[in-house]
Formats: structure tokens, sequence, C-alpha cells
């Protein structure tokens, strides 16, 4: 009871347990929607191309730059721990299956995750705010169709082809940083380098990119077009859509790879 007036204390724990449900359902059917609408001809075709151009060319430079030091540094912090048992010629076996197997579709998630996912997010956000979402559905225009699916298929198509261009990048940096201290050429590194990558290997970092480019665009979409209180808003869209997208890839790596050890 509470000591002021009288009346029954509220129940807090209930209240935040029914919201978080009431969150799980609305997500449950934003995506039933999403899965109805993308099935459904036809297919705003060229908002996905122009959305594919955002998610994936603009993006080249920052992954370039990250792709080749996350292989430059993770060779150098290698080679001292390899050295002290005379093994540094497994370093490019080593790089490239860490670069495969974990790094590359972890660094580009996380990366986009950043500059895709707060872009989607901020994007819808100021739509919604705004009210052109709603002039659009008054225009007879499919709003959800055209912002939220070509968005979501665009992140989804294109997180595994940056995935490949980060692996490639980052064994670039750690190609050169190899052939400066051990004077290894680029044919025998990369001999060395994929001798014992598996075709598993190359389907699971796919489908790992697949998945984080799908969760990415999804929850983007999602919290930018629920946005409410104006411009504040906004803000908070960007940022959660960031948090959430990030804290979903980690426990979907731990899924992932739990499944693929297995398989393997």
């Amino acid at each position: 009871m509470d000591a002021n007036n009288g009346q029954p204390d509220k129940p807090l724990i209930s209240a935040k347990t029914d919201a978080f449900f009431l969150g799980v359902y609305n997500v449950y059917v934003f995506m039933r929607r999403f899965f109805r609408e993308a099935l459904r001809p036809p297919l705003e075709t060229s908002e996905f191309i122009r959305q594919c151009f955002q998610v994936g060319y603009k993006s080249l430079a920052l992954i370039s730059l990250t792709g080749f030091i996350t292989g430059l540094v993770f060779t150098k912090q290698s080679r001292p721990s390899l050295s002290e048992f005379g093994a540094t010629s497994w370093l490019p076996s080593l790089i490239a299956i860490a670069i495969v197997r974990a790094l590359a579709p972890l660094v580009t998630a996380l990366i986009c995750a950043g500059k895709v996912g707060s872009s989607i997010g901020a994007e819808l956000g100021s739509m919604k705010v705004t009210e052109q979402i709603d002039a659009m559905e008054v225009s007879a225009i499919n709003p959800f169709k055209y912002l939220v699916v070509t968005r979501v298929m665009a992140t989804t198509v294109c997180l595994p082809l940056l995935m490949a261009y980060t692996g490639m990048v980052g064994l670039l940096g750690s190609y050169l940083d190899i052939h400066a201290n051990e004077q290894l050429s680029m044919v025998a590194f990369f001999h060395d380098a994929f001798k014992n990558i598996t075709f598993l290997d190359f389907f699971a970092s796919t489908i790992k990119a697949m998945v984080y480019g799908f969760t990415i665009g999804i929850v983007g979409c999602y919290q930018g077009y629920h946005a409410t209180q104006g411009t504040q808003g906004v803000g908070k869209a960007a940022n959660t859509s960031v948090v959430i997208s990030m804290f979903l890839i980690f426990i979907e790596e731990i899924i992932i790879v739990t499944i693929v050890n297995w398989l393997r």
C-alpha cells in the first residue's frame, strides 16, 4: 500500500513485463508484414537499386580501411606468439581461418550496423515524425513496401558482398605485413591461406552475413517506422537501431558458430 494515499502500489515489474511482451509481439507483426509484402509483386526495383548503392557503394571506403587494418594488425599481433614456437609459416593459414570464419562477417556487420543501421533509423524516423509516411498512405502508395522492404532486402543482399570484399582487403593487409617480414610471394601466401579453408567455412560466413544484414535492416526500419516525440525520437531511433543491431549480431554469432561447429 502507498503510505501517502492508501492506494495499492503500482506493479512496476508487471507493467515492464507487459511492455516487453507487447514489444516482442509488435516486432513479430512487423516481420510478418515484411515477408508478406516482400513476396507480393511488384518489387520497387528502382528504390531497391538505390538502397543497394547507399548500403554497398557508400560503405566501401570505411569497409576498405577497417578490413585492411584488421588484417594488418591481427597479423602483427599473431607473429610474436607463433615465433616462440618457430611456426611463423602458419601465419597465412591462421589469418585466413580467422578472417573467413569470423572477422570478415563480424567486422562488416558491426561497421554497417553503425553506419547503415543508424542511417535507416534516422531517415525513416524523420519521415515518420514529419508525417511523410502518412502522406504516402493517403497518396495510395504502399510506404511499407517502398521504404521497409527495399531497405531490408538491400542490406540482406549487400552484406555478403561487403563481407567478401572485407575478407580480401584484410588478407591483402596481412600479405603486405608477411611479405615485408618473411619475403613470402603472393602466390605462396594465398596457397597457404586457403589450403585449410573448406566450403563449409564460405557457406557459414555467407549465411552469417545475410542474417546480419537482415537484422540491421529490420531493426533500423522498425525503430524508424515507430519513431515518436519529434526530433528527439529521430535521434533515439538512430541510437537504438545501432545498439539493438549490435547486440543481436553477437547473439546470432554465438548461435551460428555453435551450429557450424556441430556440423563440422
